[in-house]
């Protein structure tokens, strides 16, 4: 009785084993055919030159929660369209607000977030956490 327990236990885990390794094997195989559909999603953001995506931080940043649509448009990959969405999404806790609130794509948040910060208007925490409820 104590082998056929035992023979079924060991059965049922080379069972679970072999399940385990070709869902790994299937997972592998998706895996290039979701790479090729991240360049496709991709692909707006290399519309921005080299050049441009890889621009060295400012030496003074431009403070999202106060710039004009003039001084937005100067960083790179900022047009119009973005501009005038950044503007109309404040007030903004973090410069990351801007990718999760899908103000810019990652592309375009790679090309400026060394030249961007989100300075709070108070120093008083309370105060800010009221401007952000919405």
């Amino acid at each position: 009785m104590k082998h056929r327990i035992i023979a079924a236990v060991l059965t049922v885990a080379t069972l679970a084993l072999g399940a385990s390794l070709a869902l790994a094997a299937e997972d592998k195989a998706a895996a290039p055919a979701a790479g090729k559909a991240s360049t496709v999603a991709a692909t707006p953001a290399k519309k921005i030159s080299a050049a441009k995506r890889y621009a060295p931080a400012l030496a003074n940043p431009i403070n999202i929660n106060k710039a004009s649509i003039k001084e937005l448009k100067k960083l790179p990959g900022v047009t119009d369209e973005i501009a005038a969405r950044i503007v109309a999404g404040r007030p903004y806790a973090s410069k990351a607000d801007l990718v999760t609130h899908n103000i810019v794509d990652t592309g375009v948040y790679g090309a400026i977030r060394q030249s961007v910060i989100a300075k709070q208007p108070y120093k008083d925490g309370a105060k800010n956490a009221a401007l952000y409820k919405k």
